[in-house]
């Protein structure tokens, strides 16, 4: 895998308070290595480290959207949910920032059978098929719809497992990231002082809670993901 410069500088990452961690009893001892000091009572972490790793995530990243590999993006806290599907939009990647459904990767038989309902729904609503509906059929198969939409929405196009999953807060999104270990599906994770390192592919050590820290780091994997996916238009 080929380097290059993604324009990560300690500076930005101090200014969107990527360095502040979780209170020094809150911390998983793992996370050693990437903790530089301690402030008030908050572990600081290492952006040395950070920038390392976030370096070699968009290195991956590069190299898979220029051989034209598939995305999702993770992220369902409510104030993240925005910057998740901003920046899957922006990448043209697929996402899930509401609810992770329990074996939406392991069971994807259901997953895929969920999905072509949602896709049934939406061709009859544009057709306008549930106008000829009765009032109370209609009704229905527009909660449906609905709840379709919230869950599945971010990945309506996804038409098999993805080749990269990219996670914003490990703890959070536990479950996803099992099922992607599972089925060895690799992982890039924002991890907090309070995480476990040796779970994602690679783990980049980064405040998880500040929403300037998350989206700093989502532009910076967005950023290499848009740059690979122009390599592969331009050479198919």
């Amino acid at each position: 895998m080929t380097r290059r410069y993604w324009n990560i500088n300690l500076e930005e990452m101090m200014e969107a308070g990527v360095h502040f961690g979780h209170g020094t009893r809150k911390w998983n001892p793992k996370m050693a290595p990437y903790i530089s000091a301690k402030r008030k009572g908050i572990h600081i972490t290492n952006l040395t480290r950070t920038a390392r790793f976030l370096s070699e995530a968009c290195d991956l990243v590069f190299d898979a959207a220029s051989r034209g590999k598939q995305f999702l993006i993770v992220g369902t806290k409510n104030k993240e949910a925005d910057s998740v599907a901003w920046a899957a939009i922006r990448a043209r990647c697929h996402y899930v920032n509401k609810k992770w459904l329990g074996g939406m990767l392991t069971n994807w038989s259901t997953t895929e059978t969920r999905l072509h309902k949602f896709r049934d729904l939406r061709t009859e609503q544009k057709t306008g098929g549930l106008s000829r509906l009765s009032k109370r059929d209609a009704a229905m198969l527009k909660r449906q719809l609905s709840h379709l939409q919230t869950y599945l929405g971010g990945i309506k196009y996804m038409i098999g497992l993805p080749d990269i999953v990219i996670i914003v807060d490990q703890h959070e999104e536990y479950t996803a990231l099992q099922e992607c270990i599972t089925l060895g599906i690799p992982t890039i994770c924002l991890i907090d002082t309070n995480c476990d390192p040796d779970l994602a592919d690679i783990s980049i050590p980064a405040n998880d809670d500040a929403i300037s820290s998350i989206r700093l780091i989502l532009n910076k994997l967005v950023f290499a993901i848009c740059e690979g996916r122009s390599g592969y238009i331009r050479n198919p």
